[in-house]
């Protein structure tokens, strides 16, 4: 084995600390890739997303394997005395009962299809759009496009992602983000050559304790499902299907 002066061993350190490193696994294609992030912007934008309030419907199969489940275990169920039975049965019947009514499905929002409104699809999730002046948008045009924001100085892309997403609720004090990583990011290809080709990274962001935000700095917005969304993006649908991973 050789052997290394401390010195020796110093210096050696200190070049490799020293020594510019890029995410590629080949010296040769490092300074490409730099070259490839000076040209372009990153842009920041956020999937807020409305959790469902409700429990949803259960699909008429997986209803009539619960129904013929339950239905077998009956039949080998162990059978309790009348007296224990007779006091489960009376638990709870008191002056302090309180009957329950369900809140309904089907809200007013529902039926005149209002996608302002927090209070439509309660089974289901709600993702934010808006509607107006973006980066990158053809023609300086205003269209529907999610909460974003062109990276500048911030820290990190998850500050600027919160920065995007407080410019038009005003704060963020009703916002959960979930991760500090992207769920996803996309490479925009602009065939208009007064903007760049730039790279859009996604965040998640979750509706907490409210039903209403005072949205601004926008010409219009809406709540809408993973459905509707798509018909929003016909041209980057099957990519926002596979981004968006909606389990009902």
């Amino acid at each position: 084995m050789l052997s290394r002066s401390p010195a020796t061993a110093s210096l050696l350190l200190r070049s490799l600390l020293l020594k510019p490193r890029g995410f590629s696994s080949s010296a040769a294609a490092a300074p490409a890739a730099t070259k490839g992030a000076d040209n372009g912007k990153l842009v920041a934008s956020v999937l807020f997303e409305r959790l469902p309030v409700v429990i949803p419907k259960i699909d008429p199969v997986v209803y009539a394997f619960q129904e013929f489940s339950f239905r077998w275990r009956q039949q080998y169920r162990r059978q309790y005395p009348e007296e224990v039975l007779g006091k489960a049965d009376a638990r709870g019947k008191g002056d302090y009962q309180i009957d329950y009514v369900p809140a309904p499905r089907i809200t007013e929002a529902d039926k005149t299809n209002d996608r302002k409104s927090l209070q439509r699809a309660l089974d289901n999730k709600l993702y934010l759009l808006l509607y107006g002046n973006t980066y990158g948008a053809p023609d300086g045009k205003p269209v529907w496009h999610f909460p974003e924001k062109v990276y500048e100085n911030e820290e990190t892309m998850r500050l600027c992602a919160e920065s995007a997403l407080k410019s038009i609720l005003g704060g963020l004090d009703n916002t959960y983000f979930v991760g500090n990583a992207p769920m996803a990011h996309m490479a925009v290809e602009q065939t208009d050559s007064s903007v760049s080709s730039f790279k859009r990274f996604f965040f998640k962001s979750q509706v907490v304790g409210t039903t209403k935000y005072h949205i601004g700095k926008c010409k219009d917005y809406a709540w809408v499902t993973k459905d509707e969304l798509l018909d929003y993006f016909p041209e980057n649908k099957e990519f926002f299907n596979k981004m968006i991973i909606h389990i009902r």
